[in-house]
């Protein structure tokens, strides 16, 4: 490591700046725990691939942690599908219309910048309101024309880095019909949310007109997974399934229509709210919902202390509640029951 600073100077530099400001950075501690896992790191018997997977990894989330910050506060959408599907398919033009519609909105859309169902979702949004994380592969995966040279086009050298940024960054995911990574990438979005690990999301399944393809793959869900006891009636209301564009948008725009977002504060499970609910809707939550709570009530809060560092986000309300952190299927109905209340504030603004 000294012989290695000797030679750069300008790393040597950067790390004594950092270093001297760390005190006063609002993320310091973090970044020292970052800097002495490094070290930590350095002190064991690795091998050179394993530090080709760490800095390329660390890279990845580099350019896509800068890329993504200025439109933090806006809601996105994430589009899955086949790469193969063509122009003129009916899943194709579907994707098209549904990026139109979504991003007429006002959500953005990102899609992995390949051909296919991932061509059609940059193309219906536009260049100005889509992203591509896109990918190296020996086939299938170049930047596809609308979005190729765009400054929202970011390439990732691994999955599992490009799959985080999906996750981390998309409000609602849209799946179209598709092959291994389609359904790759659904079961992801699909584990995160059971197990807690994502945020509660609408995730929302488009076939074309008429067609199959989700109800079939539900079909199989229902028999060969809840008919097994591998997971519960709960876990299929994590998804919806249609075969109309509109339905879709509206679906998703509902889910944010009066719940805005949640986090964890330490055993508190806390719902932010875009308008407080009336006495009577929190009532009947509370009489419907019992069942997913470990004691007490749903109470209508405002931010907590520990949510002071989310400054754009202390206007709003509140709900707080002990959830068992089982319940996640239970957890979406509790949102859509929220969402039933009477609400003129539709707009998508993570704000």
């Amino acid at each position: 490591m000294v012989s290695m600073l000797k030679e750069s100077p300008t790393l040597q530099e950067q790390l004594l700046a950092l270093l001297s400001r760390l005190a006063d950075h609002p993320q310091g501690h973090l970044i020292s725990r970052a800097l002495e896992t490094i070290c930590q790191l350095s002190a064991q018997p690795t091998e050179r691939l394993d530090w080709k997977l760490i800095t390329g990894a660390l890279k990845d989330m580099q350019k896509a942690i800068e890329l993504f910050h200025p439109y933090r506060h806006i809601r996105k959408v994430s589009i899955f599908g086949s790469a193969r599907a063509k122009a003129g398919d009916p899943e194709y033009e579907q994707a098209v219309q549904f990026a139109q519609q979504i991003t007429a909105d006002g959500f953005l859309v990102l899609t992995g910048a390949g051909g296919g169902i991932m061509a059609a979702g940059n193309q219906g949004a536009g260049v100005a309101h889509s992203f591509g994380l896109n990918i190296n592969l020996p086939f299938e995966q170049s930047a596809n024309e609308f979005i190729d040279h765009s400054d929202r086009l970011v390439n990732f050298r691994y999955f599992f880095t490009r799959k985080l940024f999906f996750l981390r960054e998309s409000d609602a995911v849209a799946l179209f019909p598709g092959g291994f990574g389609t359904q790759d990438e659904f079961f992801e979005c699909l584990t995160l949310c059971q197990t807690g690990r994502a945020t509660p999301r609408p995730l929302v399944l488009i076939d074309k007109v008429g067609g199959d393809y989700w109800q079939q793959w539900d079909a199989y869900m229902a028999k060969h997974l809840q008919g097994r006891g591998f997971i519960t009636e709960g876990d299929r209301g994590l998804y919806t399934i249609t075969d109309c564009v509109s339905t879709a948008c509206a679906v998703i725009k509902k889910f944010y229509s009066i719940y805005h977002s949640s986090r964890w504060v330490k055993q508190s499970f806390v719902i932010r709210l875009n308008q407080p609910l009336s006495t009577s809707h929190l009532q009947k939550l509370n009489q419907d919902f019992a069942d997913i709570l470990m004691g007490g009530a749903i109470s209508p809060s405002q931010a907590l202390p520990e949510e002071m560092q989310d400054t754009h986000l202390l206007h709003l309300p509140r709900l707080v509640m002990n959830f068992n952190q089982i319940s996640y299927g239970r957890l979406y109905d509790l949102i859509w029951a929220i969402n039933d209340q009477a609400c003129t504030n539709l707009t998508p603004d993570r704000k």
